[in-house]
């Protein structure tokens, strides 16, 4: 039987200092059908003359140097035009791929009904250094996760909390060839891909540690809402796509906590404007507690209460905010 085709469409934005690491870690892949697609976009550093290196060594490997700078969904649509993979990983080029990670999904996906569109799994977190930082998932002493990551039909489950790490998924083309890869009117990408995805298609949880994501100040997870923050602007366009999918109560209730998370968020961080707006879509999705009334007036008079947001955090998610 023919293997399929896996596209890795890696992407680099001035990763100089993670670069050889992370396409070392492809080109180890004991998976034998695998094509390569890297794009740098528009890289400060030195980023573009180590891709050529590996270019060279490589010749198999396609490149696109950009001479704008597009942000990831442009430079992931790019890719994923020219790709011809059955299957699709989205990888940045500061992680790191375990050599098993191509066989492993590809094997899970070839064992799976075709209703599933996405595989993911566990990873390792770690430093600029490259040294661990533990799991992506809690587990309790007995190796056991909890709270288990969803799978099946996730679209309430990715409305209403964070549970995927993303470069660990591998998607079926299929499925974004029906959303026409990501949009690229937004700032990121995966929140959107989540929602939409899990619409119409399955997801499926491989308990396997297959990825090392790498956690450092530039990345763009860890960077916090500033005034006017596009990603907090793509938030919004993402909450109202997903208020057109709603199916059922349970989805609501989903979306309304995900409205709520992002108010406080969007307050805490001085985004004054677009927690109005937020609260208004939380109103009208019928959530509108007491404590988010007197938010909804915190907010119209912009008290700033962003000194507090640490300690927030602290209460609530027992940690502080970065």
């Amino acid at each position: 039987m023919t293997q399929p085709l896996v596209s890795i469409i890696c992407l680099c934005y001035n990763h100089e200092r993670f670069l050889r690491e992370a396409l070392d870690s492809v080109l180890i892949q004991t998976y034998p059908q695998i094509e390569v697609i890297v794009v740098d976009d528009l890289s400060l550093d030195n980023s573009a003359a180590i891709i050529q290196e590996y270019v060279a060594a490589h010749p198999h490997i396609q490149f696109i140097q950009h001479a704008q700078n597009q942000g990831n969904c442009r430079s992931f649509n790019e890719a994923f035009a020219l790709s011809k993979g059955e299957f699709i990983i989205d990888f940045a080029t500061d992680d790191v791929l375990h050599p098993e990670r191509v066989a492993k999904q590809v094997a899970a996906f070839l064992s799976l009904p075709e209703k599933v569109g996405v595989v993911y799994t566990d990873a390792e977190l770690i430093d600029e250094q490259s040294k661990p930082l533990g799991l992506f998932y809690r587990r309790n002493t007995k190796g056991e996760l909890f709270p288990k990551p969803a799978q099946g039909d996730v679209f309430a489950d990715v409305l209403g909390r964070y549970f995927i790490c993303p470069p660990t998924m591998m998607v079926r083309r299929q499925v974004l060839e029906e959303l026409g890869g990501y949009d690229a009117s937004l700032a990121y990408e995966d929140f959107d891909f989540w929602v939409r995805s899990a619409r119409n298609w399955h997801y499926y949880f491989l308990d396997e540690v297959l990825c090392l994501r790498r956690e450092h100040a530039h990345s763009l997870s860890n960077q916090v809402y500033k005034p006017g923050d596009r990603q907090l602007q793509s938030t919004i366009q993402i909450i109202q796509k997903a208020q057109a999918l709603v199916q059922t109560e349970r989805e609501k209730e989903a979306l309304v906590i995900r409205i709520q998370y992002e108010a406080r968020h969007a307050y805490f961080t001085g985004n004054y404007a677009e927690a109005l707006t937020l609260l208004q879509m939380l109103e009208d999705e019928g959530g509108m507690r007491p404590a988010y009334r007197l938010l909804k007036w915190l907010t119209q008079k912009r008290v700033p209460l962003q000194m507090f947001r640490k300690w927030y955090h602290l209460l609530r998610y027992g940690r502080t905010a970065a």
